[in-house]
């Protein structure tokens, strides 16, 4: 073993998730009143790559408005994130598996005694057998305001990097 060097990797760093953050300010569209009504959101999806399996995340915060009513839980009609995995390739990227995550609208509604909406959520992981292919995690979150505008809303968010 004369003049070898060995270098182990450590699993963890083998194995750690790769992950973009990006921020959107959506406007509260059933709202019009003279108050701010701007929810910033902050996206984290994370991916990782184990064996030949693609593993994915999201973490999502918000500094919501502040609104006159204390944990309102009529502010949208419906709400979720769908997390997903996407398989690499020129062109358009296809999604492989992909979850929705309609726990966030409980988080979403729930506010300070102030009636200040600022809170996160984080879904769960979801896998892809990518075989020897590359893969990412992307995700949108969707709103379906109460009682406006036609369903669901989608806000894209920047895809994690490539593992």
């Amino acid at each position: 073993m004369a003049g070898t060097t060995l270098i182990a990797a450590s699993p963890a760093s083998a194995a750690s998730y790769h992950c973009k953050s990006s921020s959107k300010s959506i406007d509260t569209a059933n709202y019009s009143g003279p108050w701010a009504d701007q929810w910033d959101v902050t996206t984290k999806l994370c991916a990782r790559r184990s064996g030949s399996y693609v593993y994915a995340y999201a973490a999502v915060s918000w500094d919501g408005p502040v609104f006159g009513s204390v944990d309102d839980s009529s502010i949208f009609d419906a709400a979720r994130f769908r997390l997903q995995i996407k398989k690499s390739q020129s062109g358009t990227d296809p999604v492989t598996t992909s979850k929705d995550y309609y726990g966030i609208e409980a988080k979403l509604e729930n506010s300070t005694s102030n009636g200040n909406y600022n809170n996160s959520y984080t879904t769960g992981t979801i896998s892809w057998r990518a075989g020897s292919g590359r893969g990412l995690a992307d995700g949108v979150l969707q709103l379906d305001w109460r009682r406006c505008c036609g369903g669901y809303h989608s806000y894209d968010f920047s895809a994690s990097p490539v593992v």
